[in-house]
């Protein structure tokens, strides 16, 4: 029997983040990002959801109910669920350093504190029944080093003051391992800030297949590599087991990627692990197969879907149907291999 979860979601944000209007990469709306994901088909199966960014254009973060309701209404009519929510936490959105002075902090929490209400609306409309809220540090990997002991101190006060919110509004959150944002730029320092910030129950952790690949090189903290180039399958099963041995008991999130080895950016966006296609055959991973290390006892944390992240795609990537059968295709896969019903 086909397994039922977890639900098969796409993610929004890639048609937003290292997008700039007027360039050759312009942001791509929403009602064309739904539209890509709700057409994708395989053996017919379809995606079930979408995770989204809640900050312009895709989501006015001080949108009215109303307003809010009717995004929802047009996701349900497309047969799709919302799922997790990115809240506005950079410089430039809402929010602002977490690790910053107390103004800096305070617009970090008032960006969770509009994303739980907007969780709220759409849990209220029944479009949205599961999925955690996620944040980051909002910083970069240089700032944090200048005190490292200090700012992953202020960062996980921040956090905890961000968990009391969230726990008000009966919403988790997960910290997006990625190796651009400081303090959580290594799967050591990522380890130590979910455990300063010890709020198991309300903070974890979101895993991304892309961006934990970079964990394993040691990009932005070589002291922390468990892998050196030329690596063997033998080194590697033993540093991915290393690390998701580590991390998975903190996992309430998780994206299906795949990943070349590099590091990208585009836009405004600091470089960071480069998500390549599903197929691409310079890919590093076999994503069925590390999807499963992670996956490992997800229902029990509380996971219900898993999502594909392709940020930073070239738009003409994004544009080609072709491109979206493909990630479901293996994303099913993975259910198949690891899901539950």
């Amino acid at each position: 029997m086909a397994h039922t979860y977890p639900k098969l979601h796409n993610a929004m944000w890639p048609g937003l983040v290292g997008k700039e209007p007027d360039t050759d990469h312009p942001p791509i709306s929403l009602d064309r990002m739904l539209e890509l994901t709700a057409n994708a088909e395989v053996d017919g199966q379809k995606f079930e959801g979408v995770d989204l960014f809640l900050f312009h254009p895709h989501t006015d973060p001080d949108a009215s109910d109303e307003d809010l309701k009717a995004m929802a209404d047009k996701i349900a009519g497309l047969g799709l669920k919302v799922g997790s929510l990115v809240a506005p936490i950079w410089p430039g959105t809402v929010g602002d350093s977490a690790m910053g002075d107390a103004e800096a902090r305070g617009k970090f929490l008032s960006a969770v504190e509009k994303a739980c209400r907007i969780a709220k609306v759409l849990n209220d409309h029944g479009v949205r029944e599961y999925g955690v809220i996620r944040i980051d540090s909002a910083s970069g990997p240089s700032d944090w080093a200048k005190d490292p002991v200090g700012n992953t101190a202020t960062i996980a006060q921040t956090f905890r003051d961000a968990a009391k919110i969230a726990a008000d509004h009966g919403e988790r959150l997960a910290a997006e391992g990625e190796i651009c944002w400081g303090g959580m730029h290594s799967w050591r320092d990522m380890l130590n800030l979910l455990e300063a910030v010890g709020m198991p129950e309300t903070v974890g952790f979101q895993a991304d297949l892309a961006h934990t690949y970079l964990y394993l090189l040691g990009y932005n903290a070589p002291e922390h590599a468990l892998l050196q180039s030329g690596y063997s399958e033998e080194e590697f099963n033993a540093a991915y087991k290393t690390m998701t041995d580590a991390l998975r008991p903190w996992t309430i999130d998780f994206h299906v990627a795949q990943n070349d080895g590099s590091v990208h950016g585009t836009g405004s966006h600091d470089k960071t692990g480069r998500h390549c296609q599903a197929d691409d055959p310079n890919g590093k991973l076999d994503i069925t197969a590390a999807s499963g290390h992670w996956l490992q006892g997800a229902a029990d944390r509380g996971i219900k879907h898993i999502c594909w992240d392709g940020c930073m795609f070239p738009n003409d990537v994004l544009e080609t149907p072709q491109t979206w059968n493909t990630i479901l295709k293996a994303m099913i896969e993975v259910r198949n291999a690891h899901g539950w019903s």
